[in-house]
């Protein structure tokens, strides 16, 4: 039996002392490393086991971190941590105070460059390569991109950018859907190995340059065969036109085959190169090869079986809610159609795809074509459902300002993710879509307070014609109430009123209502009495509900899932405006989410730490009091 190197190795520096007939075995111990550090936290699986062979061989033939490694999304970055010195804390990924679920400047030195989001490699590399040649610096920057990163429309802009700069970068094209290239093998490693080579590159630049004097006419036509010659062989037509020189495919499991291609690269000097690299998605675990999209991010499981925990469920999911909901408003209205940018699982819009697959669209990782597109839908009539993480939507502001909210066209935003989000930490919290969408003239925001309430909203924006509307809910699972079996559309701007008291009014925007209602109950039992109200919509906001809980409460405490300058800012608008704030004896307070970035963790603690739980409402009543909430003692 051989003797573990993985335990040897805690940085790249062992690594790279290995002779290169070692590197299979720190292969296999580095995929099992992974499947059994995820087996305990869960997190995202598949990308990564399909990574491990050109992690290893990245950091074996790159002066890491001296060269730059960027790993595009992050997501497949778990190998890359275990051998990156964070071996011994990979069991804390995606808990709190553990390690980020994706890339993390301020986690390690290895990582150059955060990324949660995708398609952002290349333009950052270009940055750093740029940036190298400014200091006269000599290192390497390589770009990790998967196929469906490629989708977005970032990444061309950043080739075409590098490709007119000829800068020295080199582009990993991680090709794990078979999506752009044919089987690779014995063939195609080859010419991947001698066009990749120095002898090869003189030869052809030799040629470029014998060409150049012949007449203009043989120069062109000469260009055109050697091209048509390489692409004919090894594909990659489009990324040359891009500026890019072009090497691949290669089998990415191979390290015979990834070895000699990536120190050919390394040693170039030449400009922007892309190595064309297939993968499989879950490579050399059984059960996530036989199921790359269920494996493609997992809770705990069994290694042995890879049986997945089933947590139970208490309530649905905000997300399967939305989901169904849409499916049953589709069934009756036609003109519903549904958008979503390569997230139709992570929205819900696949049980709408199952049942409506012509009305159903996934427009790739290009949410901002997603948003243009549905823009598109409106004008002709139909009812777009552009389905998108709060996160993921920020990158198609401008769209939704030019080219929906402008035009005043009924596009209809469904906002998942919105608020803290757990595991996934900063990156994908839903904080500031609040505040973005509430600022534009004419478009309505609404949030769901709870599961029902939800489905009330999918009723409203269907029914909702006159302008862009968006409606954000939470990640995780509901707060478990009666659920209607159809959804009644909502009087635009209008809330409710869930308690009534008459000294606090709580008035809630989103899924804090249950926590304003505990510490109601609080609040209460120490002789306050109080109100809570569901807001509903935080544009318009339900001025005559607002203006009614300012007029007959003596503290007034607006809550939101939200940064500031969202709806708490709304109201103190409206309050101000209204001359409400002039009457001396009202307190009002505005609870949002912390002017900082909260740290991955469990969903309550994370509002526990950001003062959103009840225990911090019924603090900032006494705050406003200017009581001392510990020293309150509850009536008897």
């Amino acid at each position: 039996m051989s003797t573990p190197l993985l335990d040897a190795i805690p940085t790249p520096e062992e690594l790279r002392r290995l002779p290169e007939d070692k590197l299979r075995q720190v292969a296999d111990e580095l995929r099992a490393e992974t499947i059994s550090a995820v087996s305990v936290t869960g997190g995202h699986l598949g990308a990564g086991l399909g990574v491990v062979e050109l992690t290893v061989a990245l950091h074996y033939v790159f002066d890491t971190p001296r060269d730059r490694v960027i790993w595009d999304v992050g997501h497949q970055a778990y190998p890359h941590k275990i051998l990156t010195g964070r071996r011994d804390r990979i069991r804390t990924l995606r808990q709190g105070g553990g390690l980020s679920g994706f890339t993390k400047r301020s986690e390690s030195e290895y990582d150059p460059f955060g990324a949660a989001h995708s398609s952002t490699s290349i333009s950052a590399g270009l940055g750093m390569a740029v940036a190298r040649d400014l200091d006269g610096k000599a290192n390497n920057v390589v770009a990790v991109i998967g196929d469906g990163a490629m989708s977005a429309g970032m990444a061309y802009e950043a080739m075409n950018n590098a490709g007119a700069m000829h800068s020295r970068l080199i582009v990993i094209l991680n090709d794990n859907d078979m999506s752009i290239a044919p089987p690779v093998g014995a063939m195609s490693s080859y010419l991947a190995r001698l066009v990749s080579g120095g002898t090869y590159r003189s030869i052809r630049e030799t040629a470029k340059q014998l060409a150049r004097k012949l007449p203009k006419f043989f120069y062109d036509k000469a260009a055109k065969a050697e091209e048509f010659a390489r692409g004919f062989w090894t594909g990659g037509t489009m990324f040359e036109e891009l500026g890019f020189y072009y090497v691949g495919p290669i089998d990415g499991h191979n390290l015979d085959h990834l070895l000699p291609v990536l120190k050919n690269v390394r040693d170039a000097e030449t400009g922007p190169i892309l190595v064309h690299v297939i993968t499989q998605k879950g490579k050399g675990y059984a059960p996530a090869e036989a199921s790359a999209d269920k494996y493609h991010g997992v809770v705990t499981f069994d290694v042995v079986t890879g049986a997945q925990a089933k947590p139970k469920a208490n309530a649905p999911a905000y997300t399967k809610v939305f989901g169904e909901s849409l499916v049953k408003e589709a069934r009756a209205d036609d003109r519903i159609v549904a958008v979503t940018a390569a997230m139709p699982s992570g929205t819900g819009i696949d049980l709408f795809g199952k049942e409506f697959p012509d009305r159903t669209f996934d427009v790739g990782i290009a949410e901002q074509h997603a948003v243009t597109f549905a823009a598109g839908l409106a004008t002709e009539g139909y009812k777009p459902f552009c389905a998108i993480y709060s996160t993921f939507l920020q990158r198609a502001y401008d769209q939704v300002v030019h080219d929906v909210a402008l035009q005043k066209l009924p596009v209809r935003f469904a906002l998942d993710r919105a608020g803290l989000v757990g595991a996934d930490g900063p990156t994908h919290a839903g904080s500031f879509d609040i505040a973005y969408l509430g600022c534009l003239p004419e478009m309505v925001v609404m949030a769901a307070a709870d599961e029902a309430e939800l489905v009330h909203m999918v009723a409203t924006a269907v029914a909702y014609d006159d302008g862009p509307i968006a409606f954000r809910y939470p990640r995780g699972e509901g707060v478990g109430i009666d659920m209607p079996e159809k959804g009644i559309p909502l009087p635009i701007g209008k809330g409710r009123i869930v308690r009534e008291g008459n000294r606090v009014a709580i008035l809630s925007l989103g899924t804090r209502l249950s926590e304003s209602l505990k510490a109601a109950e609080e609040l209460e039992s120490r002789g306050l009495s109080t109100t809570v109200a569901d807001a509903r919509f935080a544009k318009p906001l339900d001025e005559d509900l607002i203006l009614r809980l300012a007029r007959d409460h003596e503290v007034l405490i607006t809550i939101e899932e939200g940064s500031i300058g969202g709806f708490g800012s709304f109201v103190l608008q409206l309050l101000s405006d209204r001359g409400a704030l002039d009457r001396g004896t009202l307190r009002v307070r505005s609870m949002v989410l912390p002017d900082t970035y909260i740290d991955h963790d469990k969903p309550d603690r994370m509002y526990a730490q950001a003062g959103l739980d009840a225990a911090s409402i019924v603090a900032k009543v006494f705050e406003a009091l200017g009581q001392d909430s510990t020293t309150h003692k509850a009536r008897a």
